[in-house]
């Protein structure tokens, strides 16, 4: 199935599209959330911080894959918007070369370097066996990971936003199931939670690899004029590159600081662990939503619809902004509740904590709903460098807040959780100052 997001009206178009993949990721992060329950409520508070913490690495590692498919989909799109078939084909070669190639380098890089990571991010020593087990087992995934992310990414340039979604709804089950298999039945420990994710990883990576190539042969086939061209692979690098540059920025000052949170302790680190996952689960809808927003700009940049990127940019920002204020009440309002479905309720130090952080992060996600908007923008009309810069503004602020703030003894850890709503704000004013100080330039590259 494929869908121009070129007509139609534009609020339905737009939600029909972002829905499924907003469900998709949704379902994405209960491999997770079933880590981080089971291992809590079944291996204890050391268990739950020590994969608490490799889930940190994992999403730093995982991003680069993920920012080379998001900025891959978004030349997808722009080819399927101008209707080059030929366009689409050669980036589409051009994209799974190139992915292919970073996974092998990265996995090599990951088992020569394991252990030099887990020192870097000053993982307490009774820890550390447990996540090296944790971590030697999940990032064998990283074939499944990447077979994912690429074909999604595809399928969702084309339009088609709900078959992804359904091969996620399957791994999800499937993840969940095993946890339970392996942790709670077969005692396998944290190793047992890392080998649930992996399987079920492999099960969408190679489901979804399949369906593309029986659904869409033509984009597969062979066809004279058609090969793998260093200048595909180049546009395609261009647009990927910064892309990645930005999702690696991202996650590498959130890997920082949880080098920052590991340093004050097992309780902590658990109750960060825990707090991270609600959080990023609470904002993810935003956050998909801004992805399907620039795939949406991308496609309607290709076909040179200037008055339907502007209804675009209204309707996302209003639904963006309606979205996060309301997320924000339930996550402030029942912070508490959420935190002892993560642990157990004799923690009260490590809930204590937990609730503390989703207050202050939970207050604030119109923020990060606006700087997600903004990021998708900035990709969709060729102007990635500017994700960058402000992820660069973002990060930047939260990383040196964090350790200015925290090295203060009146303020502590709680340092660490104001820095990031801080970075949202600022990186959200640079992002809204350009697009007004740039509009005119941007409205004639899309009519040129």
């Amino acid at each position: 199935m494929e869908q121009e997001l070129t007509r139609g009206p534009v609020m339905k178009t737009m939600l029909l599209f972002a829905i499924p993949m907003i469900l998709g990721d949704l379902l994405q992060q209960c491999y997770n959330i079933a880590d981080t329950l089971i291992v809590g409520n079944f291996l204890g508070v050391d268990a739950l911080a020590a994969v608490g913490s490799a889930f940190s690495l994992m999403t730093f590692l995982t991003s680069i894959l993920l920012g080379l498919a998001m900025g891959s989909g978004t030349v997808f799109s722009i080819r399927f918007g101008q209707g080059d078939r030929t366009g689409l084909k050669e980036a589409v070669l051009a994209s799974f070369a190139l992915l292919c190639a970073v996974t092998v380098v990265l996995n090599v890089l990951i088992f020569l370097g394991i252990d030099w990571i887990i020192l870097f991010l000053r993982t307490p020593e009774r820890l550390k066996p447990l996540m090296r087990e944790y971590l030697v087992v999940v990032f064998s995934g990283m074939a499944g990971i990447f077979l994912y992310n690429f074909f999604a990414s595809l399928l969702r340039s084309l339009g088609n936003s709900v078959t992804p979604l359904a091969f996620l709804a399957v791994s999800a089950c499937l993840n969940i199931g095993l946890d339970l298999l392996f942790v709670a039945v077969l005692h396998r420990g944290v190793a047992g939670a890392a080998e649930a994710t992996v399987i079920s990883q492999y099960v969408s990576g190679v489901g979804i690899a399949l369906y593309t190539l029986l659904k869409f042969p033509h984009l597969f086939n062979r066809e004279e004029g058609v090969s793998l061209r260093f200048s595909r692979i180049r546009e395609i690098a261009g647009f990927s590159s910064l892309t990645c540059l930005q999702q690696s920025i991202m996650n590498f000052g959130i890997l920082t600081v949880q080098g920052l949170v590991n340093s004050f302790g097992t309780t902590v680190m658990a109750a960060f662990a825990a707090a991270v996952k609600i959080d990023a689960f609470a904002y993810l809808p935003v956050q998909d939503f801004g992805n399907a927003f620039s795939i949406f700009i991308a496609q309607n940049f290709g076909a040179k619809q200037e008055e339907r990127i502007r209804k675009g940019i209204r309707t996302a920002v209003l639904t963006s902004f309606s979205f996060s204020v309301l997320i924000s009440v339930l996550v402030f309002s029942f912070a508490g509740p959420l935190m002892s479905l993560f642990v157990d309720a004799g923690e009260t130090a490590v809930i204590a904590e937990g609730v503390r952080y989703l207050r202050i992060e939970g207050a604030f996600y119109c923020l990060i709903g606006a700087l997600f908007l903004l990021y998708g923008l900035y990709r969709a009309l060729g102007q990635p460098g500017m994700s960058v810069v402000l992820t660069v503004v973002s990060l930047g602020t939260r990383v040196a807040l964090a350790y200015l703030l925290s090295s203060i003894p009146s303020v502590g850890v709680t340092g660490i959780w104001w820095s990031v709503p801080i970075g949202w704000f600022l990186a959200d004013a640079l992002g809204i100052a350009y697009y007004f100080g740039k509009r005119g330039k941007m409205r004639a590259k899309i009519r040129s």
